[in-house]
Parts: C-alpha cells; structure tokens; sequence
C-alpha cells in the first residue's frame, strides 16, 4: 500500500539541506573534539532547526557523543577499549599491524555516524556533551567526516511572514 504525506502548511519554512566533509588529523588514539568545527560548518550553512547526520568514511577510527567537562573521561574510554580489545590476541588479520585489528573491534563497539539534533542553528547537546573523532590506531591519521545537515534555513521567513 502506497501512502502519501500531507503538503506542509503553507506557514512552515521549506526545509533545505546541505553536505559537507571535515578533515581531522589525529596523532595515535585517542579523542578529538570536533564540537567547534561542526559549530562553524552550521553557521556557514546558515542552519536553523533540523537534524545533522554525521558519518566517518573509515574502519578503524569511531565517532561518539560524550563528556567535555572531566579530563580523566577520555583516557578511561581509551583505557576500557583497549581492554575489551587487547593487541595481545592471536587475531588473523594483522598485516596492517598490531593495531590493525584491535582498532576494528573498537569502530564496531562505537559506531561511526551519529544524528543530532539542530535547534537555532547549533547541535541540541547536552551541558557537557561534545561531538569527538575516536581514533583507534597509534599513527597519525587523516580523517574524513562527511556531515549532512537537512532542516529549515536561519533566518529564513515562513512564507506567511512569521
């Protein structure tokens, strides 16, 4: 059965959408705040209300939403991980290195998109919530994070001139 949606009022904003990609160097594991870049890529797009979709074109680095405000926060996460995912273990595939592996395990326990929330043009996070790039591998590495942001435009009238 094929189902249509109702035309939005006439009042309501059109809602528009918007694609970019943030680059993010890491050095080893560990977290990387990428809160105020997000902020900036909003702002550049003029967002207003909607949702932003992130996602992080790699297999062996995560993102996740966590707290900004404790310093011992970050390195605990580090620390349970590599716990759940010791380089000690006789895993197969190792030809990338003894991190290789290890650093997949972590990306399927934390995922690499996230969808947030947009109210008046910024993420609808939490006091102490930040947005960071969870890099599991030792080297230094490019990452590439693709956002989308689909929503009404700041300031951007109703057609009823709300």
């Amino acid at each position: 059965m094929v189902t249509t949606s109702p035309a939005p009022p006439a009042d309501e904003p059109p809602l528009c959408q918007s694609l970019g990609r943030l680059s993010v160097a890491t050095r080893g594991a560990g977290l990387r705040d990428v809160t105020a870049a997000i902020d900036r890529w909003l702002a550049e797009v003029a967002a207003g209300d909607g949702l932003l979709t992130l996602f992080l074109r790699h297999t062996s680095a995560s993102l996740t939403v966590q707290e900004n405000a404790s310093p011992e926060v970050l390195p605990d996460l580090v620390d349970a991980l590599d716990r759940l995912a010791p380089r000690d273990l006789p895993w197969r595939h190792a030809l990338e290195g003894d991190d290789d592996m290890p650093a997949h395990v972590k990306t399927t326990l934390t995922g690499v998109s996230l969808a947030i929330p947009v109210r008046a043009g910024r993420m609808d996070l939490g006091t102490w919530q930040a947005v960071y790039v969870f890099e599991h591998r030792d080297g230094s590495n490019r990452r590439d994070l693709s956002l989308h942001y689909l929503g009404t435009r700041a300031g951007v009238l109703t057609p009823g001139g709300a």
